[in-house]
């Protein structure tokens, strides 16, 4: 973390901003060279002064070693600090440059030594932690390969540069590469591994029309793809920006920590400068005492633990989302799902695969083979673009193994009704519900039978000649595979699911019930979504929406938290606070889960830093601490916080990640 991260005042005092800056500046090898050399010379000075007390020869090689182990570990720290108090900034640099400064005047010139010594390399494993939680991210940036195998117009490939490449060329993928690019397959058939976009656990076969995206791998075959986004607008480079600007949405909790920290610092340094005017008039202590324990006052006043355990908690959780398919626009909403206690689901698409399939074909004529009613109906369906009309075709050629259509003459469609045409020199129709009524072909046996239909939530449509009803062929958009498991986990933390759908009431009721959801309002416009999340919010306090479409977006953003489902739809993206990058209903409950455990981590560190500072700042008061000792409680309660916060990285792969952060 630099000290443009910090992106406060009082963040700006961590220690962690120091340790980002000298590492930027320097070879680590280099460090470490300089730093160990600091802390021997360190050492040898401290022996002196043990073994030869009083002795003046080596009480002067003693001051010297000391001063070289002060320059070598604490040149940058210097400079800092004097920038600091020269800016009246009270950063850590500041602190250690008068705490040392003042320790080696006071003639406790091997403890000087020692703390810089400590302090330079106690900052370098810091960063080194800091540096775990950034390299998440890095490992995001570095998943889309450099170069693309592009068409030329004499038709050779040649491999060029990613931001070179326009929208609509051609790009050729080998097994085992990446997709360079988003883009559409032009060609050939493969299993790709989307994980690292949507944290999808298995392959999806791709075939021509489907959606690529860069930084994902081809399994099995070559693809070719037309690419449809320049290299700067990709979905992974939109993951990227987000997680990176999210940091900007400061949490409830890290506003909290920067204004206690822009308190807490000054308020303890003019406790050290009262301890040393003060102290030997009320406590009748030596002016040398008094120094040394205002000096230890100095150092434990670095409020690094307490800043930094909010940012590397808050951005390792944002990672862990991005790495999970959960695009998470800030940490106030990382922070805010936790509160969650009602969440709005939209129907189609969001709970369903937003496409119907054919569930049932029953035959009414007995006398005529099923295989053959199938193939009329079929044939009629084929020549249809309505989603019904293309499931219907799709479910009979599957379920009767068809595989010719049969010739349609004299054929028309009828919008809203259905569609007709001659085969085999007869007339057929393939109509709703409302025509058959229209055309008296209705009898109470069937109107028994379409209720029954109907009541499941399935769209029916009869194939019928002149005379009688043939065949009943009943479709229905199916929920996705994880949204009953979904929203059981989501019943489990106490949220309370709602469908608020744009579809008629009875399918509406139907699909909540194979969902497992009590509440559900259909024909809605999206007017009456608003209003509906409006009483929700007044039942519930904090609510959640999920949507896929432009017609969710007023709802995703009058929502406390809006979830957009998918990649696709950029409206509903840029409305929604979070976005699920692979449809997967499950990643609500993970999302609310992991707000959950990083919470908790948020306190934990907050009782950490806190503690120890308040234990060390009681003790210093005692005569009970010492210089070395306010180091390593400053350093080792910031390297606490940092490996506690970095917890939420370890289960960043895997179902496992929600069950995980439910135990903490």
């Amino acid at each position: 973390m630099n000290t443009t991260e910090c992106a406060s005042p009082a963040a700006a005092s961590c220690a962690c901003c120091h340790a980002g800056e000298a590492a930027n500046q320097e070879g680590e090898g280099e460090h470490w060279g300089r730093w160990g050399g600091a802390l021997s010379l360190a050492l040898l000075a401290e022996a002196l002064d043990f073994a030869f007390p009083g002795n003046l020869p080596a009480k002067g090689a003693g001051m010297a070693l000391a001063l070289v182990s002060i320059a070598l570990a604490g040149f940058s720290v210097y400079i800092g600090g004097f920038a600091a108090l020269f800016k009246g900034r009270l950063n850590i640099n500041a602190l250690m440059t008068v705490a040392v400064t003042g320790a080696f005047l006071i003639g406790e010139w091997p403890e000087a030594a020692m703390v810089m010594s400590l302090f330079a390399i106690a900052e370098a494993i810091e960063a080194r932690a800091m540096d775990r939680a950034r390299n998440t991210l890095a490992a995001l940036i570095s998943l889309a390969p450099e170069e693309a195998e592009i068409r030329q117009e004499d038709g050779g490939w040649r491999r060029v540069a990613i931001q070179s490449v326009a929208v609509g060329a051609f790009a050729r993928v080998h097994p085992g590469e990446r997709i360079p690019l988003d883009g559409v397959v032009h060609a050939g058939k493969s299993a790709v591994d989307q994980s690292p976009i949507t944290g999808e656990s298995l392959p999806v076969d791709k075939a021509p029309g489907d959606m690529l995206y860069a930084g994902t791998i081809n399994q099995d075959a070559e693809l070719e793809l037309r690419v449809t986004a320049l290299a700067a607008e990709s979905v992974l480079a939109r993951i990227v920006r987000t997680v990176e600007t999210a940091q900007a949405a400061r949490a409830p909790m890290q506003r909290f920590v920067d204004r206690f920290a822009a308190f807490y610092t000054p308020a303890v340094f003019a406790l050290a400068v009262s301890v040393a005017a003060l102290a030997p008039w009320l406590a009748g202590w030596s002016v040398q005492e008094t120094l040394y324990k205002a000096l230890v006052l100095l150092v434990i006043a670095c409020p690094c633990a307490l800043v930094i355990s909010t940012p590397v908690t808050i951005f390792s959780g944002l990672t862990v989302a991005a790495r999970r398919g959960i695009l998470i626009k800030g940490g106030v909403y990382l922070e805010g799902a936790r509160k969650i206690k009602a969440i709005a689901l939209d129907k189609t698409g969001t709970l369903t695969e937003g496409k119907p399939r054919l569930l049932a074909f029953e035959t009414l004529d007995t006398r005529r083979d099923p295989a053959e009613l199938a193939q009329l109906a079929q044939s009629l369906a084929a020549r249809s673009d309505h989603p019904v009309s293309q499931a219907i075709e799709a479910g009979l050629a599957a379920e009767f193994s068809l595989r010719t259509i049969a010739e349609v003459t004299q054929f028309s469609a009828l919008p809203g009704r259905g569609v007709q045409g001659n085969l085999q020199g007869r007339d057929y129709a393939l109509a709703n519900h409302r025509w058959i009524e229209e055309r008296g072909q209705c009898s109470p046996q069937l109107e028994a039978r379409l209720r029954a239909q109907e009541e499941a939530g399935r769209s029916v449509t009869l194939l019928t000649d002149a005379t009688q009803v043939l065949a009943i062929c009943a479709a229905a958009d199916t929920l996705k595979p994880s949204s009953a498991a979904a929203v059981a986990e989501l019943t489990r933390l106490g949220v309370t699911p709602v469908i608020l759908s744009g579809d008629n009431a009875t399918t509406t009721r139907a699909v909540g019930h194979q969902a497992g959801i009590e509440e559900a309002h259909g024909n809605l416009l999206p007017e009456d979504k608003l209003a509906a999340l409006e009483a929700l919010k007044a039942r519930f306090g904090v609510i959640g929406m999920a949507g896929d479409g432009i017609n969710d977006a007023p709802a995703l953003a009058q929502a406390d938290i809006g979830f957009a489902m998918g990649a696709g739809t950029h409206i509903a993206m840029e409305a929604a606070d979070i976005v699920v990058m692979n449809d997967d209903l499950a990643r609500l409950p993970e999302t609310i889960l992991l707000s959950r455990r990083v919470h908790g981590i948020l306190w934990q560190n907050i009782a950490l830093a806190l503690g120890i500072k308040f234990a060390f700042l009681l003790a210093a008061l005692l005569g009970h601490a010492t210089l070395w000792m306010a180091v390593f409680a400053d350093m080792g309660a910031s390297l606490l916080v940092i490996g506690n916060a970095l917890r939420v990285l370890r289960n960043a792969h895997g179902a496992g990640t929600a069950r995980a952060a439910g135990k903490n």
